[in-house]
């Protein structure tokens, strides 16, 4: 990641300066080259302009435009051509071709009102035609040929090169140094963080990741700490659970066997006795299957690979089912249920799960209740969901276990969990069962009080 990172660094800084020197240089020897091809035709204008109201284009000597001409061709290391409208050479600052004739492409299309321009960058001249025109007439008198050298621009412009050159690379290099320096400012809090993660990997869960820098960085490592806090409650829940379905499993086996001991040890016990026994044994075993009931339901009820069995059912029917074989439970510890149902609704659901998680709702209300007590069940609907509250007179759930009687293993009460058989899973059973089906729970309590849980489930199901 150093690396990629630094490489990113410098390909965002350096490469943009080196094609910002290219371009600029390059722009600017062009716009400097064109400055001078406009002062020369200004100055063509100039001269032009004198000739004609000297008449020099007809033979009239001028030595104030001769020695102008010349003054301006020795400034600029060039040559001027002055020829009339029949080709006859006026003035050649070389002074070779002065009488004759000149008759070249350039000089023909100047005299048909056709001006041209062109940089020759061997000789690194700038050649440019001019036409003398008589305004007043409208008609061409004659051209100016010039020959200008550029050396002098080329010169200066390979001086602002190597200067900028030379600047650029100082940039350069110390943009690669400041990109070292980020790189490293950059990915010094992550190789703590992988070196904590790895200490963490080898088992020091006890050790947290303390990043400083920037806020993002911050955020990370305060996330990091946040799961990892997670992770040892779970690992600790996980390891109380399997310790707590160890002692459960093995508490009836137990029981059974010293039942089964003291039978054997009475070939003459009564029959009565024997049938006590054995109706003890059969709870012990009614005690073991139901918490191997709620381990597979756990495992059968993960979110990633259930599969629903999904039917368009009477949610009315199935809550009277419900508390209907829950009743006689109930009747035991003299609790009322009631069931309220303020519209027909039929939603498309798990017929089994759903009955499974609304079972485990009702019948823990009845469980953790109060004797001559009561359980509420209500049902209503709207265009998009169904609602279920169980509501009851119960001892309530503390506060600061609220939030997390929906974990998988956890028991607010774990004396008392033992006492009505709960194995601490039947609400994260539940909760999974509802998130299955896109709907959301949620839990109001307040101590010796009693509890209202609230279900939310949409009429129609939509696979995620």
């Amino acid at each position: 990641m150093h690396v990629r990172l630094l490489i990113s660094m410098i390909a965002l800084t350096v490469i943009p300066v080196i094609f910002l020197q290219a371009f600029y240089t390059g722009y600017m020897i062009n716009h400097i080259r064109a400055n001078r091809i406009d002062l020369v035709r200004n100055y063509g204008a100039l001269i032009g302009k004198e000739m004609l109201q000297t008449d020099y284009l007809e033979g009239q000597a001028s030595a104030v435009i001769d020695g102008e001409i010349q003054q301006f061709s020795g400034l600029y290391d060039g040559r001027i051509v002055v020829t009339d409208a029949d080709f006859t050479v006026r003035m050649d600052t070389y002074g070779m071709l002065m009488g004759k004739k000149l008759v070249s492409e350039e000089v023909v299309l100047a005299l048909q009102d056709t001006e041209l321009s062109y940089y020759d960058r061997d000789s690194d001249q700038v050649w440019l035609t001019y036409v003398i025109k008589d305004e007043t007439e409208e008609t061409i008198r004659g051209m100016i040929l010039f020959f200008v050298s550029c050396a002098d621009l080329t010169e200066s412009h390979d001086i602002i090169l190597r200067t900028m050159t030379l600047v650029m690379i100082s940039v350069g290099l110390l943009l690669i140094v400041l990109s070292f320096v980020m790189a490293r400012i950059f990915t010094k809090p992550f190789k703590h963080m992988a070196t904590s993660i790895n200490r963490i990997s080898e088992g020091y869960f006890d050790e947290e990741v303390c990043l400083t820098g920037f806020s993002e960085v911050e955020q990370i490592s305060d996330a990091f700490n946040t799961m990892l806090k997670r992770l040892k409650e779970l690992e600790s829940s996980r390891q109380e659970f399997v310790s707590n379905v160890s002692h459960e499993l093995k508490t009836p086996l137990t029981s059974m066997k010293v039942l089964a001991d003291s039978l054997n040890m009475q070939p003459d016990a009564p029959v009565e006795l024997y049938r006590e026994f054995m109706q003890d044994i059969g709870e012990e075993i009614d005690r073991e299957n139901t918490i191997i009931n709620d381990l597979l339901s756990l495992v059968k009820m993960d979110k990633t690979e259930a599969d629903l069995n999904i039917a368009n059912i009477s949610i009315n029917d199935l809550l009277e089912s419900i508390l209907k074989r829950l009743k006689p439970i109930a009747a035991k510890k003299n609790i009322e249920l009631v069931l309220e149902s303020y519209r027909t609704v039929t939603a498309e659901c798990d017929e089994v799960k759903l009955t499974l998680a609304l079972s485990n709702l009702v019948e823990n209300a009845i469980k953790y209740n109060i004797a001559g007590g009561w359980v509420k069940v209500t049902l209503d609907s709207d265009h998009k969901y169904f609602y279920v509250t169980v509501a009851d007179s119960g001892i309530g759930i503390p506060e600061e276990y609220q939030e997390k009687i929906f974990e998988r293993f956890y028991r607010v009460d774990k004396a008392r969990s033992r006492e009505t058989g709960g194995t601490g899973l039947g609400l994260a059973i539940t909760k999974n069962i509802v998130q299955m089906h896109n709907g959301a729970i949620k839990v109001v309590s307040k101590e010796d009080e009693g509890t209202t849980f609230s279900l939310r489930i949409p009429l129609t199901y939509i696979k995620q």
